[in-house]
């Protein structure tokens, strides 16, 4: 079996999928989280994060586009709150959006996260957390809390799927699981 087909198996709320490994540099490889169009995983995991949320009493959930979107949907109607999503381009409806850059793993390229304006309104005072399906730099959760910051949001909890590489960096994060960083050793 080639590299670019191998994977990591995990069994999460219930659940077991095997995660296809990606090369992130030569030498490192990180398992693929990618939830989209799983209806059964997403379900799970929502149900699942959305009682380890419940206590922090929420008033808004907010996500980056695109893959952590129906996790955050799925938590909000476990919740019954809102959410919003932090969009990856600028569209000209969205008036005066906040943004922040963050530096995306998979790609190794430099990406803005946008805040509507409405958006913006929606979440001003508000107790908010931070949802992501996976969490392995802390570049894009950085981006996320500049934001909030600008919009005088309260960020009281960042969760996610799983978090990824030094266990000990995010003791904080509320989450499911916890994946390895594969280094490939010569």
């Amino acid at each position: 079996m080639s590299v670019q087909n191998e994977t990591y198996s995990v069994e999460v709320a219930g659940v077991k999928r095997d995660l296809r490994l990606l090369a992130i540099q030569p030498g490192v490889r990180i398992a693929i989280v990618n939830i989209l169009g799983d209806t059964e995983w997403v379900q799970a995991v929502s149900k699942e994060l959305a009682e380890k949320l419940r206590p922090y009493n929420l008033d808004i959930l907010v996500t980056p586009e695109a893959k952590s979107i129906p996790l955050a949907y799925g938590i909000a109607v476990e919740l019954g709150l809102p959410y919003v999503v932090l969009r990856k381009s600028l569209k000209p409806y969205m008036g005066d959006a906040l943004r922040s850059e963050t530096l995306s793993i998979t790609t190794g390229q430099p990406q803005t996260l946008y805040l509507d304006e409405n958006d913006r309104a929606l979440i001003a005072g508000k107790r908010v957390a931070l949802i992501d399906d996976g969490i392995s730099t802390g570049s894009t959760l950085q981006g996320m809390r500049l934001i909030m910051d600008k919009a005088d949001a309260k960020v009281v909890v960042e969760a996610a799927i799983f978090t990824e590489g030094d266990r000990a960096k995010w003791s904080n994060i509320v989450a499911l699981g916890h994946l390895p960083v594969f280094i490939d050793r010569d």
